[in-house]
């Protein structure tokens, strides 16, 4: 689907504010450059944030999915995705242009694998205790 929609709207040539050496200096205008960009909008413009909420509210009715389904949710899916699949918690920040590793624990620390947990440790020690009827290995 995307090779058709490449062939069908080839990248639009558009002159963007570079930001990739981060933000500019307060009062001094950013350097410039242009950047083929794959979606644009009919007249080969970058795709704003209003234009892009009325494109995806537009999408979502589309595939039925609920009116919940914002378009920020697919960046808490994308997150959760990667954390699930065994991403380290720096390479979720990483991906999600988190600016401290704080920001990224306090919103998905829920979703890490809680293997190690206190509790799981203790409950693993007292079955195993529990299943030694000989009370050999038991302390005391």
């Amino acid at each position: 689907m995307l090779a058709e929609h490449v062939r069908k709207y080839p990248p639009a040539l558009v002159e963007l504010a570079d930001i990739t050496a981060g933000t500019p200096d307060p009062g001094k205008p950013a350097k410039r450059r242009a950047v083929p960009l794959l979606f644009t909008d009919e007249q080969g413009r970058p795709i704003h944030d209003q234009r892009w909420s009325d494109l995806w509210r537009g999408w979502r009715r589309a595939a039925g999915w609920p009116d919940e389904g914002t378009f920020h949710s697919l960046r808490h899916y994308f997150a959760t995705r990667l954390i699930t699949s065994g991403a380290d918690p720096t390479d979720v920040q990483n991906a999600l242009r988190h600016s401290s590793l704080r920001i990224t624990l306090e919103t998905y620390v829920h979703w890490w694998p809680k293997k190690n947990r206190r509790r799981n440790i203790v409950s693993t020690a007292l079955r195993e205790a529990a299943g030694n009827r000989s009370g050999v290995g038991l302390p005391g």
